[in-house]
C-alpha cells in the first residue's frame, strides 16, 4: 500500500494512484448482498438458471460498486486525516457483467482535488477490471471530502 503525506495530495492530480490486488467475486458474497439489498433476481442467486441461460450467476452492479471502498483501502492511505467522507458520485457505469468465481481490481486515478470547508473535495476516477476481460466491469466518478488532522 502507498502511503501518501496529506501536503502531497494536490500533486497527484491527474496520476494514477494505484491498483488494488485481485479480489474473487463469490456466490456466497453474492448471496449475502442479495439478503441485504431484497434483489433476490434469478441472474444473480439462482445458480441453476444462471449457469444454464448466462454461463455463471451475475454480480449484481452495486455490488460491485460497494466494493470500491474496501479494494481502495489496500491502494493508498493519506497520511495526517482526521476523516474521509463519501460526497457522491458524478456518474457510475456498469459496462460488463461480473459472473461469479471471476476476480476484479480497483484501479485508481485523481481527476480533481480542490480545497473545500478546511480539507479538500477529491474527485477519482475508480475502474473496476475484471480479470482477463479488455472491458471493465464498472466506471465511476466518485467525490470524497477529506479533512486533515
Amino acid at each position: 500500500m502507498r502511503e501518501i503525506p496529506l501536503s502531497e495530495i494536490q500533486s497527484l492530480v491527474g496520476q494514477e494512484i494505484g491498483v488494488s490486488d485481485w479480489l474473487e467475486i463469490t456466490q456466497d458474497r453474492v448471496n449475502r448482498f442479495a439478503d441485504a439489498t431484497g434483489d433476490h433476481q434469478w441472474i444473480h442467486v439462482d445458480v441453476e438458471r444462471a449457469t444454464k441461460e448466462l454461463g455463471a450467476p451475475i454480480a449484481h452492479g452495486y455490488l460491485v460498486v460497494s466494493l470500491i471502498p474496501f479494494l481502495n483501502k489496500n491502494i493508498a492511505s493519506f497520511q495526517g486525516v482526521s476523516r474521509g467522507i463519501n460526497y457522491g458520485s458524478n456518474k457510475v457505469r456498469f459496462t460488463n457483467m461480473v459472473p461469479v468465481g471471476s476476480r476484479i481490481r480497483l484501479r485508481s486515478q485523481m481527476l480533481s482535488c480542490e480545497p473545500r470547508g478546511g480539507g479538500f473535495q477529491v474527485v477519482n476516477q475508480f475502474t473496476i477490471e475484471i480479470e482477463n476481460e479488455e472491458r471493465p466491469a464498472c466506471v465511476a466518478e466518485v467525490v470524497s471530502l477529506i479533512f486533515p488532522s
